[in-house]
């Protein structure tokens, strides 16, 4: 009798983990909700690029090493809802694209950083990146409306913060890249522009326009730091960039909520 109850029992506890084999962190409702976190893939690329040179540097601010765990799975977990809420082909097909790029990422990522290997992982997050940048861009697509691009302009901007702050801990940690200034300039004038537009949308809110003024303050910090020629404080650029990553993050969800 007991050994029936035991069958029955591992059965029942099998449907169960059948049903939500499919149920992820986070939920995606809409067309709207898939561009801000397809959105949120492209800046943690370069979260992670940036937890990955706190720990080379063996900084514990922030404590990086949970972060980055924390951010792979975000990652994949993310991928997954999106693949699973998209029903357009052509999105589906980036979507794998990026899947299958992030299997060989992941493991790298399991492995202790080094400086050796650091301008590999760059490069290898660079590509996702892009490739991550054609998925939300096919979403936004799918909306058929304007605010579909201010949403994702909005969750550039969070991607860009991440961006620069990586940028910046490759350099202090010693990683030589012949490339650091142009990519810098550019993030820069990406961000500055985009901001401005944002600034101008018919969908702004006055907490949404109190955010952005936040933010412009706090990217004042890398503009004053990208004209020294001082080594700046790993912790501070830390701490600025997640500063402006917290508050698009929530410009983004709102600009998001605006659509039902």
């Amino acid at each position: 009798m007991m050994e029936s109850f035991i069958k029955k029992y591992l059965f029942i506890v099998g449907v169960v983990l059948l049903g939500i084999s499919n149920i992820y962190a986070i939920e995606i409702k809409n067309l709207s909700v898939a561009v801000d976190v397809a959105g949120k893939q492209r800046m943690y690329t370069q979260r992670m690029l940036k937890d990955y040179a706190m720990i080379g540097l063996e900084n514990p601010f922030g404590n990086p090493k949970e972060d980055l765990k924390q951010i792979m799975f975000d990652f994949e977990d993310h991928l997954n809802a999106l693949i699973e809420f998209n029903k357009d082909k052509d999105t589906d097909v980036s979507l794998q694209k990026v899947k299958e790029m992030w299997k060989g990422i992941k493991a790298s990522l399991q492995d202790p950083p080094s400086k050796e290997q650091a301008g590999k992982m760059q490069e290898d997050l660079e590509a996702l990146l892009k490739q991550a940048n054609e998925a939300v861009g096919l979403f936004a697509k799918q909306t058929g409306k304007e605010s579909g691009k201010i949403i994702n302009i909005s969750g550039r901007q969070r991607m860009l913060s991440q961006r620069m702050a990586s940028l910046y801990m490759l350099k202090v940690w010693g990683v030589d890249d012949p490339k650091f200034k142009d990519k810098m300039s550019k993030t820069m004038e990406l961000f500055k522009t985009s901001h401005a537009v944002l600034k101008k949308s018919d969908m702004n809110t006055d907490e949404i326009n109190t955010l952005l003024s936040k933010v412009e303050r706090a990217f004042m910090f890398f503009e004053i730091m990208n004209k020294s020629n001082s080594k700046f404080i790993p912790a501070l650029i830390y701490k600025k960039s997640n500063e402006i990553l917290k508050n698009m993050n929530t410009v983004t969800g709102l600009y998001a909520s605006q659509e039902k």
